[in-house]
């Protein structure tokens, strides 16, 4: 189980300004001139919430919700301004070990790098090693993943010769080897083909059977109806709208996911950010 507790990630960017400036001393005529200023700002603000053991959440929004950058906290992978995020262990407890944390995450996002001259199965063997397990049981663990997500016709080619579809279920290989407690997904379909994007869904689907928990953010709205137990939607850092899919469609009276999504975040109003 995973919690979200007043979770605030705060971030500097450049804006553009106009200052009146003075072109020309004899005529004093003035023009605008682009100048740069610097503004702080939330991309996520303060949200709060809890995903269960054996449970799989999305996270929808428009680009530059805060989606990202909410994962990247949850998977360890960023230091929250405000806020924390508690982990607990399959005993009820509360893990505090960092390292212990880690070990129980599959952290998996859109721009995850290979090591491009190795085979799938090599990448395995050695992030077995790293995490401790013996050789037994990292080829154990090896057959169970390419059984899961259908890797034994590419498992052995280097990963430089994969297609998109096989290098990103390489990519969820490598988090799946050490067996973790909670996935995280950053976009795990995007720009798959259907094989593919079928292929990871219905892992998302049996792990969820095996009790584990599941993360995961996706613009395609059909997949996460059809898949999430419970959704978050979230606006410029802010959750809008939580529940089930079949609770977002009759609070909006929509017949489908998508037109919820588009009535909801129709409804949310500016004034409120």
């Amino acid at each position: 189980m995973i919690t979200a507790e007043h979770l605030s990630k705060q971030f500097t960017r450049d804006i553009m300004a106009k200052e009146q400036q003075s072109s020309d001393h004899q005529n004093k005529q003035k023009r605008k001139k682009n100048i740069s200023k610097k503004e702080e700002f939330f991309a996520v603000d303060d949200i709060s919430f809890t995903v269960e053991k054996g449970e799989i959440v999305g996270i929808l929004g428009p680009n530059g919700a805060g989606k990202t950058t909410l994962l990247r906290m949850l998977g360890t992978l960023m230091e929250p301004t405000k806020g924390r995020v508690i982990m607990t262990a399959e005993d009820g407890s509360i893990m505090e070990d960092p390292i212990a944390i880690k070990q129980n995450i599959g952290y998996l996002s859109g721009n995850t790098k290979l090591f491009r001259r190795i085979s799938t199965r090599e990448m395995l063997q050695m992030l077995g090693e790293i995490y401790g397990m013996s050789k037994e049981e990292t080829e154990e663990r090896i057959g169970q993943i390419c059984s899961v997500l259908d890797m034994g016709d590419f498992i052995d080619n280097r990963i430089e010769r994969l297609s998109t579809g096989q290098t990103q279920r390489a990519s969820i290989a490598r988090c799946l080897i050490h067996s973790p407690q909670l996935y995280i997904f950053d976009e795990p379909t995007l720009g798959l083909d259907i094989i593919s994007a079928d292929a990871i869904v219905s892992f998302m689907k049996q792990q969820k059977e095996e009790g584990k928990t599941v993360l995961y953010s996706t613009h395609y709205l059909e997949e996460a109806q059809f898949l999430c137990d419970r959704i978050l939607m979230i606006y410029k850092g802010k959750i809008v709208a939580q529940g089930s899919p079949a609770k977002l469609m009759t609070d909006t009276g929509s017949e489908n996911l998508r037109d919820a999504f588009h009535a909801i975040m129709k409804g949310v109003d500016e004034n409120d950010f």
